[in-house]
């Protein structure tokens, strides 16, 4: 386990315990899930989060405002604010995956994470959600998306340790390997 993933999750089970005790788990999770998608959609707020040159009070602040625009529950923000102050907001990432991944175990979900090449929208969601309960024959489905542009086009699904790649730039890859192998 490296040190980043060892810290995210001791963040996690404190951030658990915390929001088990106020009973906010649903709104921590709603939380996290509007400020993964704030982080997928702004370069400017995850070049502050993943920047260590900035100064801690910079980074709070920016979030802070961030978070209650947002309307998130002052437990996140103060989680936030511990965070950017103890000099861990670059672990914010994995702690968001652990927090979410952990909720959906605890609840019986399967897991599922998309990535495509363009921000998806909720008729795409539905009918990727769809996709996958018919894969998996499960109802209850914790899905987490992200944006990464480099895919050209096209998914990469993960459901557990699987995972299904229909990426343009996988495809564009494999025909660059088989035509090396022709020559």
């Amino acid at each position: 386990m490296s040190s980043s993933s060892g810290i995210a999750k001791r963040y996690v089970k404190a951030l658990f315990e915390l929001a088990d005790a106020a009973g906010k788990i649903d709104a921590i999770a709603r939380d996290f899930h509007d400020l993964e998608k704030i982080l997928t959609e702004s370069s400017e707020l995850r070049r502050i989060v993943e920047a260590s040159a900035i100064s801690r009070d910079t980074q709070k602040n920016a979030l802070v405002a961030v978070l209650e625009k947002a309307g998130a529950d002052q437990l996140m923000v103060k989680f936030i604010g511990a965070l950017c102050l103890n000099g861990r907001l670059f672990v914010l990432p994995q702690i968001i995956k652990e927090f979410l991944a952990d909720l959906a175990k605890r609840r019986g979900e399967i897991s599922a994470e998309v990535i495509s090449a363009v921000p998806l929208d909720a008729t795409h969601e539905a009918n990727i959600m769809e996709a996958i309960a018919s894969v998996t024959k499960s109802d209850k489905i914790a899905l987490t998306t992200s944006v990464d542009a480099s895919l050209i086009g096209g998914l990469v699904v993960r459901i557990g340790s699987r995972m299904i790649d229909t990426s343009i730039k996988t495809k564009l890859n494999r025909l660059e390997a088989a035509m090396k192998g022709v020559g």
